[in-house]
């Protein structure tokens, strides 16, 4: 076989390829995908609707779609969403639309989505393009709590309720592929970009 003919065997760019990222809320997944988009070229995150309102600094079509709730509802009786969840009160969901655009752009793609999510698309996946699941982990709870608080946005009862559900969340580990630690940012990223790497050699089947 050709050079050329095995390079058309790897999966690569531009195949049809996802990055699931799950973890608890408060583990840094929004600061270590970050980082990771501006270190690999050719990937782009997909945005996700919401109906809870935006954290300061937050922006409408960068961080998340924000919408109200009777467009969410609308979008999901149309089944416009690869999945749809309920998080602590609000609803998050991942377009069809935007992840097939992306996708015939050529561009492999990073979703943000939490456990549960990661579960249906685990289950029913999306056609035409290859999943691939990464847990998101702090340390430790403790140190999840302690970083929960730092960010000063919610109160007690609040965090209380979201170290419970990254309890839960923690659970559904054996569903995922490949386990990211974020001990430092810095770390974090690297393993990041080295799963992306892995998976643009993958041999296609």
């Amino acid at each position: 076989m050709s050079s050329s003919g095995l390079a058309a065997r790897r999966r690569g760019t531009g195949s049809g390829l996802a990055f699931v990222v799950s973890g608890p809320s408060g583990a840094g997944k929004n600061t270590a995908i970050n980082g990771l988009l501006a270190r690999v070229p050719d990937l782009v995150y997909s945005v996700s609707h919401t109906t809870r309102g935006p954290r300061p600094g937050e922006r409408d079509g960068v961080d998340y779609h924000f919408v109200s709730t009777a467009d969410f509802d609308r979008m999901a009786r149309a089944e416009q969403f690869v999945e749809h969840v309920i998080y602590l009160g609000d609803q998050y969901g991942t377009s069809k639309r935007e992840m097939a655009q992306l996708a015939a752009k050529g561009l492999d793609i990073v979703l943000n989505i939490d456990a549960p999510g990661a579960c249906t698309l685990r289950r029913d996946g999306v056609p035409g393009i290859a999943l691939v699941f990464v847990f998101f982990a702090p340390p430790s709870l403790d140190q999840l709590g302690e970083r929960l608080r730092a960010r000063g946005s919610e109160g007690a009862e609040a965090i209380a309720e979201r170290l419970r559900v990254a309890s839960r969340e923690i659970e559904a580990l054996p569903i995922f592929d490949y386990l990211v630690i974020n001990d430092t940012i810095e770390n974090a990223v690297r393993e990041l970009s080295a799963i992306v790497a892995a998976e643009r050699l993958r041999i296609s089947l």
